[in-house]
């Protein structure tokens, strides 16, 4: 059994896997989380064969298209899901159990370095949770902050078929079924409107889209050179940083992020902050459409409940 790292045991701030705060360079990061929940227009059935070479232009029309049914699809949020998902940097880890809800995300911690929680920690959990129920102006203000992380997210999302160069490089072959691989590289060109959008100045990579459901599959970047903000004033990313995203179909053509790993240096104003998380996402089962987040607390608190022991057998039982 892995030992426990000491830290607080009230619910351990950090990103939620779609609505993400860290400061200056968060948004690169929440813009490759859109944790997509509306369904494209899927294709009659997976593809049975590997499909043909695209042309540049064919290329360029994909990328554009399915970037667009991203944005739309971020923006939706009619199909809400509970899921679990696992935090973890190479000191520590944690596991929670989120819920969607129509007022922003609710989240109970279930383990701590992959380990359940003692009955005291579980109690910990209970209290804050009953508070949170009591208190819809602290829910209004996480949803606030989820709000303004998607707008920045949304600013990123319509640059990226402008950042850069798309090339088609081949098929790849994936547990959803085959997908188109484009790699890019930063458009020389690209004159970022926003300061997020900033972040896209140094990137190179692969982008794949699933062929039958046309949505994102895999994205994979890595940062070329430094990149400044307001000359270096504000900040700074820095060389050689990198991202992974992967995106599955979660159940009814339900688009999600399943695995992120961001590895990320960076300077904002005179701190500097390092980044080396992965997240992974899993369990993701459909919830009401227009809970609410008081509905999701006394629903992650059943959720949460450890099973029964079973009772202990004896002569003549």
């Amino acid at each position: 059994m892995p030992a426990r790292t000491a830290q607080p045991r009230s619910v351990p701030k950090g990103p939620r896997p779609r609505r993400v705060a860290l400061a200056l360079p968060s948004a690169l990061f929440c813009t490759l989380l859109p944790c997509c929940a509306a369904p494209a227009q899927p294709l009659a059935g997976p593809a049975t064969t590997t499909p043909g070479p695209l042309t540049q232009q064919q290329t360029e029309s994909i990328v554009r298209r399915v970037l667009q049914t991203e944005m739309l699809a971020a923006d939706d949020s009619s199909h809400p899901m509970q899921y679990r998902l696992r935090k973890s940097s190479p000191r520590f880890s944690t596991t929670k159990l989120i819920v969607e809800t129509k007022d922003g995300d609710v989240a109970r911690l279930i383990a701590i370095n992959g380990v359940p929680l003692t009955p005291s920690e579980q109690q910990t959990e209970d209290t804050r949770l009953q508070e949170l129920a009591s208190d819809p102006k602290m829910q209004r203000h996480r949803q606030v902050r989820e709000q303004n992380d998607a707008e920045r997210a949304r600013k990123i999302m319509r640059a990226l078929p402008d950042a850069f160069h798309y090339q088609y490089a081949g098929v790849a072959n994936t547990p959803q079924g085959p997908s188109y691989r484009f790699s890019f590289q930063p458009n020389p060109d690209f004159d970022p409107q926003d300061i997020e959008a900033q972040a896209l100045k140094a990137m190179a990579g692969e982008l794949w889209i699933d062929v039958a459901q046309q949505r994102v599959t895999r994205l994979e970047g890595k940062r070329l050179h430094d990149v400044d903000y307001a000359w270096g004033i504000l900040g700074k990313l820095e060389e050689g940083g990198n991202l992974l995203l992967e995106q599955a179909d979660v159940g009814n053509h339900q688009w999600r992020t399943i695995h992120l790993v961001l590895n990320m240096n960076a300077r904002v104003l005179l701190k500097t902050i390092r980044l080396d998380t992965t997240l992974e996402l899993s369990q993701f089962t459909p919830v009401t459409s227009g809970i609410g987040y008081q509905q999701a607390i006394q629903l992650l608190q059943v959720s949460s409940q450890p099973p029964p022991r079973p009772t202990p057998s004896g002569p003549g039982q």
